[in-house]
């Protein structure tokens, strides 16, 4: 079981996620909330905070660690159930789309986002080609050095995969259908994607 509060190379993000989500206010969700971490995070600053994923066990572990200032549902963002969730202003979903099929899940990201509200994923890309791996490898001791004076926490009891598309696959189904999607490499081997919808 994961500590009550740790840090690794998602948690690194949770600080420009929660004052994203304190800009805007109003509700947030945490797409694949693990066991509630962020979603703990971000519930002091927004109106709702709501967060979903399909992991039973996961969603006892959220549930418990937020109490009541957050709900929690059992939810794949896929899920019919997903649809009835309403709109959100801030939508988050860190170490999560590439567990899910990339356009598909783009698309429901981006019905879930309210007019005038943002779209935050952080997410991890397939190392491919010489471009990916040469900025991979640049960053090993670096972030090896990082970790070891974060101290950072590795398993956490949430599932895992290897990400099936690389960084530009990723940036290209973001502007074929998130038009004006920002995309960028990052620290700890991850890229973040960030799309506000329009509001008319």
């Amino acid at each position: 079981m994961a500590p009550s509060s740790y840090w690794n190379h998602n948690t690194a993000f949770h600080g420009e996620l929660v004052a994203a989500a304190r800009r805007r206010g109003g509700r947030v969700l945490d797409v694949g909330c693990g066991e509630g971490l962020l979603l703990e995070r971000l519930a002091p600053v927004a109106r709702e905070a709501v967060g979903i994923d399909p992991d039973p066990a996961a969603v006892a572990r959220a549930r418990a660690r937020v109490g009541g200032g957050a709900q929690v549902l059992a939810c794949g963002l896929l899920d019919d159930d997903a649809r009835t969730l309403g709109l959100f202003d801030t939508v988050c979903c860190v170490a999560t789309l590439h567990h899910l099929p990339l356009r598909p899940a783009l698309r429901r990201l981006a019905e879930l986002v309210s007019p005038g509200g943002e779209l935050r994923v952080v997410g991890l890309a397939a190392t491919r080609s010489a471009a990916d791996w040469a900025l991979s490898g640049a960053q090993v001791l670096p972030v090896r050095l990082v970790d070891a004076v974060r101290r950072a926490q590795g398993e956490v009891g949430v599932a895992v995969t290897d990400p099936a598309e690389s960084f530009a696959e990723v940036r290209a189904a973001a502007r074929e259908l998130l038009p004006a999607a920002r995309a960028r490499r990052r620290f700890y081997y991850r890229y973040t994607l960030t799309w506000a919808r329009p509001t008319a």
